[in-house]
């Protein structure tokens, strides 16, 4: 069984061969808009699977899914050639899903602040119903302070 830097450091290899294959060895038009994000490999040098986004609609996103899995043997077989290791490792494609997810997050992020703002809109001018400091103290501390 390998170690895990072995695997990580494959698994970059990888992710580069994949992703000069796929402008050269792949002929296929539909891949031109596939961006390969990450890839990992399990220690034992076995699988790799590889994270990729498409620029475009849904529609180019099943046309690129398509096109890497009727170019999965081709892909697979330029890893072979280009990595050292004694079995070329099966491909499985993922779409990432973290460019949509961190999109979805910053829009959260801009409607929360938008909410502070209009928050702080609100409080400017005003004061507090009670004393500025609502906290009990004992006279004795403040004098000893």
């Amino acid at each position: 069984m390998a170690d895990s830097a072995r695997a990580a450091k494959l698994a970059q290899r990888i992710k580069v061969v994949v992703a000069q294959a796929l402008g050269k060895a792949v002929k296929d038009p539909r891949v031109e808009a596939i961006t390969v994000t990450d890839a990992r490999v399990t220690n034992d040098l076995q699988h790799a699977t590889i994270y990729y986004t498409v620029f475009g609609d849904d529609e180019a996103k099943a046309d690129a899914a398509a096109a890497l899995a009727k170019s999965k043997g081709v892909l697979r077989k330029e890893v072979g050639k280009n990595v050292t290791v004694r079995l070329t490792p099966t491909l499985e494609f993922v779409a990432d899903e973290i460019p949509v997810n961190a999109s979805n997050l910053e829009a959260l992020l801009r409607v929360a602040k938008a909410k502070d703002a209009e928050v702080a809109a609100l409080a400017e001018g005003k004061t507090h119903a009670g004393d500025a400091d609502p906290y009990k103290r004992d006279e004795e501390e403040d004098e000893e302070a």
